[in-house]
């Protein structure tokens, strides 16, 4: 699910870079997105040389992949087509990453310590080696690579029929970005295995919105500095965007169909909203002079916003404070948990498309294998399963240290040559047992960051006026109090 997107540019030299230098040594996390131990580098070579090959050849399929450009670590590639009778066939390959990862060897022990990819505003910290993650196992355009072949039978309406997943040799044979595909498709210049990406996508997101599930399109906040200050721009996500999100949605909700038949599985899991986190949201969105009325439900909400509205977007990049109660349930022997729904999906639903970056996808991926073909899975897997859940819970918690710290850094940044200057606000948190400090949102910027009173207790969810007291990138935070 969605995360904030937050990315730098400007001169090396710029503070804000500094402050994020200061933060990887901070947090313990590598400068040099290479810095492997001199075992995995060497473990990782030698594999990127003599992966384990699967006998079926796929590479027939013209696969094509959609990745911010630039992109090199390509998880999944897709092939759409039409079926004789009139629905659809979604052939999507997953980047095999077992067929490079030997269980309990040095690349397999430091993916299970570093468990997923962490990304900062000016890089990131890789789940494996680059030999890897950005060459040998990547889908890369012109390449014969091992690939998890999935092909998913859908009806006319977006309805999943049926499921099968194999190895196989896979050729992708074009690298494409969200704009030249949001182009294509606008300008009907799209051939029909890209075409067929809107058509897919706008009944997977109809079948959505039936089923009471939520995609948030989260903007990408991108801090520009230009001569001695920083300003704030949003890109809004295309439909392209969502429409791909949506071919991932699809697969990662036929694994746990799988994986829950089979009676072996780990799902991402996520519970319904409290009452309180909802209703923190409705003060953000009166914050942001959105209206929200009481009838309305927050998923029907999320589907009217625009996220090239500003506002809209500060509320989109609020709304993904709902979805970090998500977790991994494991289950095995066919005692599938109660619930084992992800909230936001409206499904069972499990993380099987990013193995490049996300340690568990590996997992699941082997076994939905062993579901299809009716056997046991692997032990390897079979043991990795209990402890997974905590891994990932730790990995997602360093995920979500960084992100916090980041932003924190971003926003100082961007108010830093701001103290004393005073910004209209709504107050849109109060601490429970401190009424005289909360957490107000800026109407514009789009910042939220902490407010101190002298003592008065705070107007939860109205209009204050505020004066910036402290806003350092060194120190990653900003300070607000009443005006």
């Amino acid at each position: 699910m969605p995360r904030r997107h937050i990315r730098v540019t400007g001169a090396a030299e710029a503070p804000l870079r500094d402050a994020l230098r200061a933060l990887r040594t901070e947090l313990g996390l590598p400068e040099d997105p290479d810095a492997f131990p001199p075992a995995v580098l060497a473990e990782a070579e030698a594999a990127a040389r003599a992966p384990r090959l699967p006998d079926r050849d796929a590479t027939d399929i013209p696969f094509f992949t959609i990745d911010p450009p630039g992109s090199t670590d390509l998880d999944q590639a897709m092939h759409l087509a039409h079926r004789p009778d009139g629905g659809y066939r979604v052939h999507y390959a997953i980047a095999d990453v077992a067929a490079f990862v030997t269980p309990g060897g040095a690349v397999d022990a430091e993916a299970h310590r570093r468990v997923q990819t962490l990304y900062l505003p000016d890089g990131r910290v890789p789940l494996h080696p680059a030999v890897l993650s950005e060459g040998a196992a990547s889908l890369l355009p012109g390449r014969t690579v091992p690939a998890l072949l999935w092909r998913i039978d859908l009806d006319a309406y977006g309805h999943h029929v049926t499921t099968d997943v194999e190895r196989a040799l896979i050729r992708s044979r074009a690298r494409l970005d969200y704009a030249e595909v949001q182009e294509q498709i606008d300008t009907g210049t799209a051939e029909e295995p890209i075409a067929l990406l809107r058509d897919i996508g706008v009944l997977r997101e109809r079948l959505e919105a039936e089923r009471g599930g939520i995609s948030l399109a989260v903007p990408e906040q991108e801090i520009v500095r230009s001569d001695s200050a920083y300003h704030l721009e949003y890109r809004a996500p295309r439909p392209a965007d969502a429409w791909n999100a949506q071919i991932s949605l699809l697969t990662g909700a036929a694994a746990a169909d799988l994986m829950v038949a089979a009676g072996t599985g780990v799902l991402r899991t996520l519970p319904t909203a409290p009452s309180g986190a909802v209703a923190r949201l409705r003060r953000s969105a009166k914050a942001l002079g959105i209206d929200w009325p009481h009838h309305v439900p927050y998923a029907a909400l999320v589907r009217s916003l625009d996220p090239h509205d500003t506002r809209h977007a500060a509320f989109l990049q609020d709304c993904t404070t709902l979805l970090r109660g998500a977790g991994y349930t494991v289950f095995d022997g066919g005692n599938v948990p109660v619930p084992a729904v992800h909230a936001a999906v409206a499904d069972e639903y499990t993380h099987c498309t990013a193995p490049l970056r996300r340690l568990v996808d590996r997992y699941a991926g082997e076994l939905c294998l062993a579901a299809v073909a009716g056997r046991e899975p692997p032990e390897w897997v079979r043991a990795a399963l209990p402890a997974l859940p905590r891994e990932m819970a730790e990995g997602s918690r360093r995920a979500g240290t960084v992100e916090r710290e980041c932003v924190d850094l971003v926003e100082a940044a961007l108010l830093k040559d701001r103290v004393g200057a005073v910004f209209d606000a709504y107050v849109i948190d109060v601490h429970d047992r401190d009424p005289s400090v909360g957490t107000v949102h800026l109407e514009a910027p789009a910042v939220v960051g902490r407010v101190e009173s002298d003592g008065r207790p705070l107007p939860l969810g109205e209009r204050l006026r505020v004066r910036l007291t402290r806003a350092d990138p060194g120190r990653a935070k900003v300070l607000f109090v009443p005006a």
